[in-house]
């Protein structure tokens, strides 16, 4: 074994893991779907595959790969209401599959803290780059464009903001105060970084009670240094034990087809489960957003996903979301009556 290379940079067979070498700091992504002026990196053709670099054609996305139309009443009404008064959700910017199902619902995903990320994952479509300064007006703005909507849960999620002294956690708080201010009708869920282990940031939006505070872990150990490049998966465990030694609803999420196995998968989920108790999981095939990102190495079947959920609830979770479809925020709202309905009879 070179000593050039740490137990993280190795494939399970203990060679150089090739995902490491050729994607070491991810691109990053960029809401605008263009490169804006820099050379296009294609991945399509190479895929972490456990130890061995596969060039091959990006595999046709699976007919259970279907998104919902979105129509129906409830869903145009909140459209209509946005386009009123002028606002835009996440669900939109993002194109997600789920906008019809969720607004129909009565819930949709905003983010705060601007629309520019200091840190650079291989999978997500958030530009990197140096943020503009906070707006300290968001708060109160989105406590207002809330109410407007008119929505029974909100999920409120943001960029990582490691420029600032305490990653946006006043900004986060001073949010969820103005939530429940102005719009009291309306469940609260925030989906946050992970403050670059700050623990007192994370306290910080702890102390302002949002009904669910989520943290994704993302990924598998092993696939961190690809994925998550400036983030850590122990950094992010510490993350879910102090929302699980909290009072609030805990959750984190996790995408699949990325590169990991299943047996992973698995240990991974009984883990954190062991670790931090965290009541609430959500399981997705990943997509990739744009040919400068890191590709699908797999599409899971829906019968895996099965697998998946009956795994984690024989495991402790009290709710598992698991589904090709599946995102942080599906059936958000849901999956808190799920628990508290579960809870009661526990």
């Amino acid at each position: 074994m070179s000593s050039s290379h740490t137990k993280s940079d190795l494939s399970p067979d203990g060679k150089p893991n090739p995902s490491i070498a050729r994607h070491g700091r991810p691109l990053g992504g960029d809401t605008a779907r263009s490169t804006r002026g820099s050379a296009i990196v294609d991945l399509s053709g190479q895929v972490l595959n456990n130890g061995a670099t596969t060039h091959l054609t990006q595999p046709r996305k699976p007919t259970w790969i279907r998104a919902q139309i979105p129509g129906g009443k409830g869903y145009e009404a909140i459209r209509d209401n946005m386009e009123k008064h002028g606002l835009s959700t996440v669900c939109q910017e993002a194109s997600c599959p789920n906008i019809a199902d969720c607004w129909s619902r009565g819930t949709a995903t905003i983010m705060i803290l601007g629309d520019i990320c200091t840190r650079s994952c291989g999978f997500c479509n958030v530009r990197t780059g140096k943020p503009l300064p906070p707006d300290y007006d968001e708060p109160k703005n989105v406590g207002k464009s809330v109410a407007l909507m008119g929505l029974k849960h909100i999920v409120i999620t943001c960029v990582d903001r490691d420029d600032l002294a305490d990653g946006g956690a006043s900004i986060w708080a001073e949010t969820i105060k103005e939530t429940h201010r102005q719009a009291p009708n309306t469940s609260v869920e925030v989906l946050v970084g992970d403050f670059a282990g700050d623990r007192s940031a994370m306290q910080t939006v702890i102390d302002s009670k949002p009904e669910i505070l989520a943290h994704n872990i993302e990924t598998v150990p092993r696939m961190h240094r690809a994925v998550r490049p400036q983030a850590t998966y122990e950094r992010s465990i510490g993350v879910l034990q102090q929302i699980g030694n909290s009072s609030l609803v805990s959750k984190t999420g996790i995408m699949v087809g990325i590169g990991e196995t299943d047996e992973e998968v698995i240990s991974l989920l009984e883990d954190i489960q062991k670790r931090a108790q965290t009541e609430i999981i959500t399981i997705g095939q990943y997509l990739q957003p744009t040919r400068n990102h890191l590709p699908v190495e797999r599409w899971v079947h829906p019968d895996q996903f099965k697998k998946y959920e009956q795994i984690g609830l024989a495991l402790g979770f009290r709710v598992v979301e698991a589904g090709p479809l599946v995102r942080s925020s599906y059936h958000a709202e849901e999956q808190v009556l799920t628990l508290e309905s579960r809870k009661l009879v526990e």
